[in-house]
């Protein structure tokens, strides 16, 4: 078992604020090199523990694979991925990941869907259930807990996925764009929440996200992708106070920020990508 391990911890303990997670010339290839995709390509990044940095970039830029290198799902072709210093594993309990998609067991209760990680480490029935609850409670879904995911909103599907990612208590949470599907207002509220959360207990967090807008309320940090095979391009620190309600994004600075990171974007992209940078800031 993995000193990181989560069995026998409850929600919000023994794991600390984060861990640090280092990204060193890694690159992806899928397929042979002769004919294959190249993902990523010379890939170097610094994640600090306890921070909160949002990852953005066009479709096929390789935002997805590089939280797969962190979780441990995914092995570089070339270059290394160190979480706190060592190589990640699935299931080292380091790692939460939570999908685009909320991907929950259709015959499945709420509770049961949120407590699955853990069924599948073994911890016992009874203590598994006991932090599922927490874990429901923490997004608001206390009330949901016997229902089926057909019984679900979006929102609350969306919601039962994020109390998964955190039934660990994982040091570092990894999210792929997990609210793109959701409305507007309902997707404000959800990144009202997501800040909430990660104040309470600044986990280290990767945020990926298609909304420059979004990035900038979220992140202490914005790192901006170049088109494939993947490379940072620029990364735009945030330095704006929290917690950062909606309205701070009219504020000038916010304004400025986002700017920087939409100029960013346009230089790394292609021109026939340009045309995306500028619609996502005119939204």
């Amino acid at each position: 078992m993995s000193a990181h391990s989560t069995q026998g911890t409850g929600l919000g303990t023994g794991l600390g604020t984060g861990l640090g997670v280092t990204i060193d010339d890694v690159g992806v290839y899928f397929g042979a090199r002769s004919d294959g995709v190249e993902a990523l390509g010379g890939v170097n990044l610094e994640i600090a523990a306890g921070s909160f940095t949002a990852v953005i970039g066009p479709n096929g830029c390789g935002k997805s694979t590089l939280l797969r290198l962190v979780a441990g799902l995914l092995e570089p072709t070339g270059g290394t991925v160190m979480v706190d210093g060592s190589v990640p594993r699935p299931g080292d309990g380091r790692a939460g990941l939570g999908f685009q998609q909320p991907r929950l067991i259709s015959w499945r209760t709420t509770i049961d869907n949120v407590a699955l990680p853990l069924e599948l480490a073994g911890v016992p029935a009874a203590e598994r259930r006991a932090r599922a609850s927490e874990a429901l409670d923490r997004v608001g879904l206390t009330a949901a807990a016997s229902l089926r995911p057909r019984e679900l909103s979006g929102g609350m599907a969306q919601r039962a996925a994020i109390a998964r990612a955190l039934i660990g208590d994982p040091p570092v949470l990894l999210l792929d764009e997990p609210f793109s599907a959701l409305d507007a207002l309902t997707r404000e509220t959800f990144n009202d929440e997501l800040q909430r959360l990660w104040m309470e207990r600044p986990r280290t967090v990767v945020f990926v996200t298609h909304s420059v807008s979004e990035a900038v309320a979220l992140a202490d940090r914005v790192v901006v992708m170049t088109p494939r095979p993947g490379r940072v391009a620029r990364i735009v620190d945030v330095d704006l106070p929290r917690p950062r309600p909606a309205e701070l994004l009219g504020d000038p600075r916010a304004a400025e920020l986002a700017a920087e990171v939409r100029a960013a974007l346009s230089e790394g992209h292609a021109l026939e990508l340009r045309p995306w940078a500028d619609q996502e800031g005119a939204a």
